[in-house]
């Protein structure tokens, strides 16, 4: 029976060997020498680790752990080391052996040569990944149309996966009006025929139809007869979309509005479109073989076009304006895309220039800049222009040692014109005079427009004060200069504030500050006059230069507050609402009303800022009062400043937009009369503008400003408020009692609503009811109050049984 089994091992092409735990191999069949080719006199008593590879030394010490513990190891795959050197694959099987006590005493191995499985597993994994590699479906499919093999990119272009389609019909990816395709195949595959690149369209999983090239060869078998055919097909949908995007390039290249230029990469034109010659004028083969420049204005310094030619080396295109000329002779503007077309990555072989003639966009521009620095009434540079003007003036001053001086001029008595004789003689009066004053001027100064009846003059190269001076005096004179306004002769002044500048440390800001500040004086001094700013005076703007410094570091340090106080109709106690009212908590002067620090910023863009911190504030806080089932308006106090912003209509749409469950109606915007006042025309249309956003419209302060009847009929605001101070004095000064009826009978005869500030005492409401006043604010119904004690005002709030009882009868 031993030599019988003995006989089996020896027979088997398996490695069939024992070994000690000390890894000391006791058997070794032929197998094993076939294997390893290592004879059993070779291996007999000597360690197997002469076997494994140096990577694989670690394996001996864990296989003889687990047969220690009496465990077997199946079919473990792994690598070990021939005789002469080359690695081979084995499979190998480890088990214990046992003596009659069941003792683990040695190991028995059994190792097959699975070489050629390896390679064979690895060929069919390399070739699979060949397949999926692949960006062409590739498939086999048997005569009658069934799919056996299908690639990952198969996948990808059709979008079925091979266990979706492996033993299914290939007719699955053919459209309803190709289904007779696959039978015209299959018979010249059957026939032994190749169709190579046959163009054709499949529908996609998803249905969508795709353009395919397609290859199809037969499959043979060992005896040379087809069983079945492979397919390689590759997706060309995007391929035939850009020789469809050829096609319509070439038609766009014909039909095109824009004008179409070809050159060699020498620049030498070798096409042109039609449109191209109905541009330039020039025929088609008037221009073959010329040089782009041959076309040019004479307008461009040779700067653009060195800059054109880089652009082109370093980035392949270049995009910009340029001016050109036709063939006769006229000068026209295009805006131009050149682009470098490359054969490879190196070659150029074309540049192709697009154009389209921008002449009247061009000269509709320079007329859209000119407005943009220029006043439209008088043609004078603007606000704009006057400070790039300054900037270089007060540069060349430095540079060459000299004085300038800037004049801030304010016509005396436009107002009264205006109101006299209308808005177009007072335009009228404004271009002549200007007229004037730019005739008594040198080539080198400035006159702008600032708007309104102010402007601005920049005096440059003075070589001293009296050099100033002289031309001062000689603006003020042209000024004084009667002008035709409506048809007759009419006689205005000007007060003139002169601020000089050499090499001072000012700034163009300071400079207008000091000029502005000096025409006040001017004013104050009687008018037509100018006055020169001093040193004192640069303290006291100094001050204010700090104060707003101060007030704009309380404004990002969020120092400032809102206060709210109501406004009520005084006969029936209902509340109308509140008006916010800026506070300053300063960290040491305390609470501090707007009068001790606002016009600190007047004029100065710092109230547009500040401004526009109140409206954002009040809307908040009005958002939050609606949120809490408290409907209440709220009014806005808008500066001049602020209001007359280009922007600010805009702004106020945002606003209300960003707070949409807010109704527009719930918001007034209270301005100064005198605000309102300073630009007629402009203020006019905001409000409007307003008005058709929903907001309502209170004139602040009514009666310090002396509108006229006409200025009160044009303005459409909603609301006159009745200055406090007429109203706290009404009770003792008869002129201030008149004042207040002859505001109350004004807002009765335009159908207006009148509010009365500065109610002070049960007295002063009663008086004002007994007017016709029914809407009153002040500190016998409240004070302001910060937000969160306006709803416990309200409750609690009673009107003065004097003011619901009685009406006093005058």
């Amino acid at each position: 029976m031993l030599e019988h089994f003995q006989a089996i091992v020896q027979s088997s092409d398996d490695a069939i060997i024992s070994k000690t735990l000390d890894g000391l191999v006791t058997s070794w069949n032929s197998g094993a020498q076939s294997i390893f080719g290592y004879t059993e006199q070779e291996m007999l008593g000597k360690p197997m680790l002469v076997l494994f590879p140096p990577d694989r030394m670690y394996e001996e010490a864990q296989i003889l752990k687990q047969v220690r513990s009496g465990a077997r190891v199946d079919h473990f795959e792994t690598e070990r080391l021939h005789k002469n050197g080359n690695r081979i694959h084995v499979s190998v099987t480890v088990s214990p052996i046992r003596d009659r006590d069941g003792v683990v005493v040695g190991v028995s191995k059994i190792a097959r040569d699975i070489t050629q499985r390896v390679k064979l597993e690895t060929a069919a994994r390399l070739s699979d990944a060949i397949l999926n590699s692949t960006d062409d479906a590739v498939v086999s499919k048997s005569l009658n149309g069934i799919v056996t093999s299908w690639n990952q990119a198969a996948t990808k272009i059709f979008g079925y996966t091979a266990q979706e389609m492996i033993g299914h019909s290939i007719e699955v990816l053919l459209p309803p009006d190709r289904k007779g395709e696959e039978q015209f195949i299959l018979e010249r595959i059957r026939s032994g025929e190749v169709i190579d690149h046959f163009e054709t369209v499949r529908v996609c999983k998803s249905g969508k139809l795709i353009n395919v090239s397609v290859t199809v060869s037969p499959i043979r078998d060992g005896f040379g007869k087809v069983i079945g055919a492979s397919k390689i097909a590759r997706d060309i949908t995007v391929q035939k979309l850009a020789e469809a995007q050829l096609r319509l390039t070439s038609r766009v290249f014909s039909a095109t509005s824009e004008g179409i230029l070809i050159t060699n990469a020498e620049g030498l034109i070798v096409d042109v479109n039609e449109a191209f010659t109905r541009i330039t004028g020039y025929s088609h083969d008037e221009v073959l073989g010329k040089d782009p420049l041959t076309f040019r204005s004479g307008r461009q310094s040779h700067s653009v076009f060195r800059k054109m030619r880089w652009a082109l080396m370093r980035h392949g295109e270049w995009r910009g304006e340029v001016w050109s000329r036709r063939k006769d002779g006229a000068a026209y503007s295009v805006l131009l895309t050149v682009s470098r077309l490359c054969e490879t990555r190196c070659a150029i072989s074309n540049y192709v220039a697009l154009f389209s003639d921008i002449t009247p966009l061009k000269l509709n521009q320079e007329k859209l800049e000119h407005g943009a620095h220029f006043d439209a009434l008088t043609d004078l540079p603007n606000r704009l222009l006057l400070s790039d003007r300054l900037q270089q003036a007060m540069v060349n001053c430095q540079r060459h040692d000299q004085m300038l001086a800037v004049l801030y001029l304010d016509i005396d008595g436009f107002k009264s014109i205006n109101d006299a004789f209308g808005h177009s003689a007072g335009d009228e009066l404004l271009v002549a005079v200007s007229h004037q004053m730019r005739g008594m001027l040198r080539e080198g100064d400035t006159l702008a427009r600032m708007g309104g009846d102010e402007f601005v003059i920049v005096l440059t190269e003075l070589h001293g004060i009296e050099d100033c001076l002289q031309l001062v005096n000689r603006v003020l004179a042209a000024c004084a200069r009667p002008v035709p306004v409506a048809g007759n002769e009419q006689s205005v002044t000007a007060s003139i504030g002169v601020s000089l500048y050499s090499n001072d440390d000012v700034d163009a800001d300071q400079l207008m500050r000091n000029a502005d500040f000096a025409m006040y004086e001017a004013k104050r001094s009687g008018k037509n006059r100018f006055h020169l700013f001093d040193a004192d005076q640069e303290a006291e703007v100094n001050a204010r230069t700090s104060e707003q410094t101060r007030i704009e570091g309380a404004l990002l340090r969020q120092e400032l507050v809102l206060y709210y106080q109501p406004k009520v109709n005084m006969r029936s106690g209902a509340l109308m609402g509140v008006e916010a009212l800026i506070r300053w908590n300063h960290p040491e002067r305390g609470l501090l009303a707007p009068a001790s620090f606002l016009p600190a910023i007047e004029k100065h863009p710092l109230s547009e800022r500040v401004g526009a911190w109140v409206m954002a504030t009040a809307f908040k806080q009005l958002d939050a009062w609606n949120q809490a089932g408290l409907k209440l308006p709220v009014s806005i106090n808008v500066s001049a400043r602020q209001f007359l912003d280009q922007k600010f209509t805009a702004t106020l749409a945002a606003m209300l937009a960003r707070h949409s469950a807010i109704a527009p109606d719930m918001v007034e915007l209270e301005i100064l009369e005198t605000s309102a006042l300073e630009d007629m025309d402009a203020v006019q249309t905001i409000i409007a503008d307003c008005h058709r956003l929903g907001v309502n419209f209170s004139l602040d302060d009514f009666g310090t400003g002396y509108s006229s009847l006409t200025y009160l009929r044009r303005l459409p605001v909603d609301t006159l408020k009745i200055d406090k101070s007429f109203v706290r004095d009404m009770l003792d000064d008869v002129s201030d009692l008149s004042i207040v009826k002859g505001v109350i009978g004004l807002a009765a005869a335009f159908n207006r609503t009148v509010i009365a500030e500065g109610v002070e005492t049960e007295a002063h409401g009663a008086q004002l009811l007994a007017l016709g006043c029914e809407l009153g604010q002040g500190y016998a119904i409240a004070r302001p109050m910060p937000a969160e004690l306006v709803p416990d005002w309200l409750a609690n709030w009673q009107a003065p049984m004097a003011w619901v009882a009685e009406v006093i009868d005058l």
